[in-house]
């Protein structure tokens, strides 16, 4: 097996948010716009706290390299970095609307759909190769979501939106390496609290004054916004972004354990059978990586 450091990170970006309704759940009692507002503006605090204080010289490096830089190439840096905030600031409005005003199962569906979105849209915009057998894995992976669509064919195209923008997301920032991963997550999110701060006064609800809100927001914040966030980006710095987008499986796959074992949620068998081939699509896709074998030097 030959897993770098790279497919480690999507991996484990992908493995950390799959728990994401641990720390979700305790908050079901306050609305989603507000977990969202918090979320994002609590994650631009504590990022810009470490970029001044702990990472100046980084800062400062990145800085007068972007300086340096010819007019294109600073063009090319802004539209992706604040294109890429635009993008996941979408994906998070979009998702929270499927959730509240069309369905769970909908907004679950996006999850699933996103992988096989992303791999076509690197392959026609960044001209990504994909072998025989990855491309077989999206035919798996569409057959299987099909199964999960059957009968709720309503809920298709708000899945598709919502997909769409994430990896969109992923395609994007495959481009945008000219900059440290950490400043340009730190931007983007700061960018997405621009766009939701002239939100923030009509449709929050009150400021939240239990502990259980900020010690499950920090938790969010920490450990399901920022750490997933950067080892995505850093992530696409080694792999393209269908090998990544193809790990956002891993994501559903551990909802699903978690609704069955945890949860105590029914399932059914064509539930079962669907995401038995999600992992058998992410077993085929990465073939090349989990069974060749090792070069010895």
């Amino acid at each position: 097996m030959r897993l770098n450091k790279y497919y480690l990170s999507a991996f484990l970006a992908f493995f950390i948010w799959g728990f994401f309704s641990l720390a979700l759940k305790p908050l079901h009692n306050y609305a989603s716009l507000d977990i969202l507002f918090y979320r994002v503006f609590f994650s631009v605090t504590l990022m810009l706290f470490i970029n001044v204080v702990f990472r100046r010289d980084v800062l400062l490096k990145n800085w007068n390299h972007f300086k340096g830089m010819t007019y294109k190439q600073r063009k090319n840096v802004v539209i992706l970095t604040l294109g890429g905030g635009l993008f996941l600031s979408s994906n998070w409005f979009v998702f929270i609307f499927v959730m509240n005003h069309v369905s769970v199962k909908a907004a679950s569906l996006a999850y699933l759909i996103c992988p096989i979105l992303t791999t076509v849209l690197a392959f026609f915009i960044l001209k990504e190769k994909l072998s025989k057998w990855q491309w077989v894995a999206v035919l798996i992976s569409v057959f299987s979501c099909s199964l999960l669509a059957f009968g709720h064919f309503k809920a298709i195209f708000f899945s598709l939106v919502t997909a769409t923008t994430y990896a969109m997301y992923l395609v994007s920032q495959r481009k945008n390496s000219q900059l440290d991963k950490f400043i340009i997550l730190n931007i983007q999110l700061l960018f997405t609290a621009m766009i939701l701060l002239p939100f923030y006064p009509r449709y929050s609800g009150p400021i939240p004054v239990e502990p259980l809100f900020y010690g499950c927001l920090l938790v969010i914040v920490v450990l399901f916004t920022i750490i997933p966030l950067f080892l995505n980006l850093y992530a696409l710095n080694g792999i393209n972004s269908a090998a990544v987008g193809i790990m956002i499986y891993i994501n559903p796959i551990i909802n699903f354990i978690l609704a069955v074992f945890y949860y105590k949620e029914a399932v059914s068998n064509i539930q079962l059978i669907s995401y038995f081939l999600i992992v058998v699509s992410i077993i085929v896709f990465n073939e090349k990586q989990l069974f060749s074998p090792k070069i010895k030097n």
